[in-house]
């Protein structure tokens, strides 16, 4: 098992974060890091940015927003063991990651499908609600 680079070499952002395993693609990383959503050293950053190890990088992936330190520089993509030798997650980071999503866990059960089907009736009441509904919003125009 190879370790990461040493420090000697330099790394692209957009590489280092596709070796990392944070995005799929580097042109998928390179788009993140054009559209805001990671920022070097707590700034906006190019994608041609050298990394260098002990920076701090956040990175936004779906609902997810990660605060990391770079330990190691790679330009390869390898295993998913060997890519998270190539940083360290801050506590706060994995804090505040765990409380968003107890919070969408929660909204999400908050919002569970009905207990059984509505019957005949009030099937045909819903839909005499939406059609009368409809027809009071095509005379206002």
């Amino acid at each position: 098992m190879n370790s990461p680079q040493q420090s000697d070499s330099t790394v692209r952002l957009d590489k280092w974060l596709w070796a990392a395993r944070f995005y799929k693609t580097r042109s998928m990383a390179k788009q993140a890091i054009e559209g805001g959503k990671v920022h070097y050293n707590s700034a906006r950053s190019r994608p041609a940015k050298a990394v260098e190890v002990g920076a701090e990088i956040r990175v936004r992936v779906g609902f997810e927003e990660r605060s990391v330190t770079v330990l190691g520089l790679s330009d390869q993509r390898r295993g998913a063991p060997e890519a998270q030798l190539l940083y360290s997650e801050t506590e706060t980071s994995i804090a505040k990651r765990q409380q968003n999503a107890d919070i969408r866990k929660n909204v999400s059960q908050g919002a569970m499908a009905p207990v059984r089907r509505p019957s005949k009736k009030q099937r045909r009441d819903i839909i005499r609600f939406q059609h009368v509904n409809a027809v009071e919003h095509s005379d206002d125009s």
